[in-house]
């Protein structure tokens, strides 16, 4: 029997750790943002991870690499991705 899966906001995932993307909530974005980072291939079903984290008040914003590249969202976006561990069941 296959445990559910355990949603988690991008935002909190430890660094270098694979996740896979399960949902975006694409209303937290601007039009123009929710087009850009669907180009970038933010979308369900990519595996992310994070690369870096800001210096900033907050540790905004984070690097997630995607595939072999590397993009920058502020954390407000990174809460609006939730995300379950690489690994996992897939759906």
């Amino acid at each position: 029997m296959d445990e559910p899966l355990q949603m988690i906001g991008l935002d909190i995932i430890a660094r270098e750790q694979a996740v896979r993307i399960v949902a975006v909530d694409w209303a937290a974005f601007v039009p123009e943002e929710a087009k850009r980072l669907r180009a970038l291939g933010v979308e369900t079903g990519a595996i992310v991870s994070v690369a870096h984290r800001g210096i900033f008040a907050g540790r905004d914003p984070l690097a997630l690499r995607i595939g072999r590249m590397v993009v920058a969202v502020r954390r407000v976006h990174a809460q609006a991705i939730s995300v379950v561990h690489e690994g996992g069941p897939r759906s």
